[in-house]
């Protein structure tokens, strides 16, 4: 049985062994610092299939824009890719948002993965303009540094 619920701090030991693991051994866990799963909770999310983690999604509403809500960091496990738990996690995230006036969710991820941009674009994501192209894809050049390269999305959210 699936649940879907708040991130929580206790969360962070299980996704940290699993999500280098998940991304094909990229290093990916110093992206998710304790701090989010602090201070995010209420529109952080996990979803579980029999008490065994199956995909988290961090976002929050931007301080300095209200009406904004970034996804800062999603993952699901290989085994359950394809099934809708992606959609399900974003869909719950769309709605929390909502409720708190936002109009438009923001998301990044890089150029090499093909699988995010395509998810993100059939989830409504429009890919916004950048400075450079990556294979016909706009990025802006050195967004997360030197030599980090993103892919930036924008949605905008029905009332």
């Amino acid at each position: 049985m699936s649940i879907l619920r708040h991130l929580e701090v206790k969360d962070r030991s299980t996704i940290i062994r699993v999500v280098d693991e998940w991304w094909g051994g990229r290093p990916m866990a110093g992206l998710l610092p304790r701090l989010f799963f602090e201070h995010f909770q209420p529109t952080s999310f996990v979803i579980e299939e029999d008490g065994k983690l199956q995909a988290f999604l961090v976002g929050f509403r931007s301080q300095t824009t209200p009406a904004e809500a970034y996804i800062h960091f999603v993952g699901v496990h290989p085994g359950a890719r394809g099934k809708g738990v992606g959609r399900s996690l974003y869909e719950h995230f769309f709605e929390t948002v909502r409720q708190l006036d936002c109009t438009e969710v923001h998301a990044i991820t890089s150029p090499v993965n093909r699988g995010s941009i395509e998810f993100h674009t059939s989830m409504g994501f429009e890919i916004l303009p950048g400075d450079a192209e990556v294979d016909g894809i706009a990025v802006t050049t050195n967004y997360d540094g030197l030599g980090s390269n993103r892919v930036q999305f924008r949605r905008y959210l029905e009332k």
